[in-house]
């Protein structure tokens, strides 16, 4: 019978394959350079394949590597969950928690205090910016947990709820009779405006781009002071806000996928437990839509 692969090993692999560094998760893992370059070499000589392909100083997953990334992952996870079974301590510590401001206005308060509430002694620090630049923070290791807004097109993002995007406007608002259309929208890397702008393309409507910011509040502003439409999903909507009739001539827009993602350290302990606790409340979020009648 094989021997069972060092855990310890595959942390420090499943590191360097989140950041693209040995450098940096030497850092992560608490090692030296050389310690991890050790435990690497020990690690491919285990397996007798090339797990990591180094180009200068950057580092990327053989295809071996890309398979033993997911199960070193799942692995780790199960260590945890092993170890938290048979601990009897009381939670404590600091997270790093990223989420979409999208979220952050009607979500973050109601999420967050309750776990607060429930776990005194977990420290929450959190940002809140576009799901883009979360995720390019969790490559580098600034976070442990985010919620994302771009489903599971990301590697290892956990898919916990799917909502509907609506077309918004202003209560009492004109701008959407304006010629063409004005929109208010996330810069170009935004998942959401790609997907609205791809569907207004395909049927030919008439619109140009008034409005344009990374900042959620800054675009609910601008649709709320009737200077442009917008897209939300139903969770994101806000008093003053009406949904717009799909018999307006807009076109139908593509569900919006709300994901969480882990470091690969975030396993057990206090990282289950406050993504339990959003996977939960989220997930069981009921959305009433603002206004009860829709826009005309």
């Amino acid at each position: 019978m094989a021997a069972p692969l060092d855990l310890d090993q595959l942390q420090s692999f499943c590191a360097i394959a989140d950041c693209g560094s040995f450098t940096e998760a030497a850092r992560r893992v608490n090692k030296t350079q050389s310690a991890v370059s050790m435990q690497i070499k020990r690690l491919e000589e285990r397996l007798g394949q090339s797990l990591l392909a180094r180009d200068g100083r950057s580092v990327t997953l053989t295809v071996h590597g890309e398979a033993l990334y997911a199960r070193a992952r799942k692995m780790l996870r199960t260590n945890a969950e092993i170890m938290d079974h048979f601990s009897d301590g009381v939670l404590a510590g600091s997270i790093r928690f990223g989420v979409p401001d999208d979220y952050a206005v009607r979500l973050l308060p109601v999420i967050l205090s309750s776990f607060q509430r429930t776990h005194p002694k977990i420290a929450v620090d959190v940002a809140c910016m576009a799901s883009e630049e979360l995720l390019n923070g969790m490559r580098v290791g600034r976070y442990d947990l985010i919620v994302f807004t771009q489903g599971t097109e990301q590697n290892y993002g956990e898919l916990f709820r799917t909502e509907k995007m609506h077309w918004v406007t202003s209560h009492g608002g004109r701008a959407l009779a304006s010629e063409p259309i004005a929109i208010a929208c996330g810069p170009s890397c935004c998942i959401w405006r790609k997907d609205a702008l791809e569907a207004l393309d395909r049927t030919g409507k008439d619109y140009r781009i008034a409005y344009t910011s990374s900042n959620a509040t800054a675009i609910s502003s601008a649709v709320l002071s009737d200077l442009a439409i917008g897209f939300l999903p139903e969770s994101a909507l806000q008093p003053g806000m009406r949904v717009i009739n799909d018999d307006v001539g807009l076109p139908r827009l593509g569900d919006a996928q709300i994901a969480l993602m882990r470091a690969s350290h975030a396993y057990g302990g206090i990282y289950d437990a406050l993504a339990s606790h959003i996977v939960q409340s989220m997930g069981n979020l009921e959305t009433a839509l603002p206004d009860a009648e829709a826009a005309e």
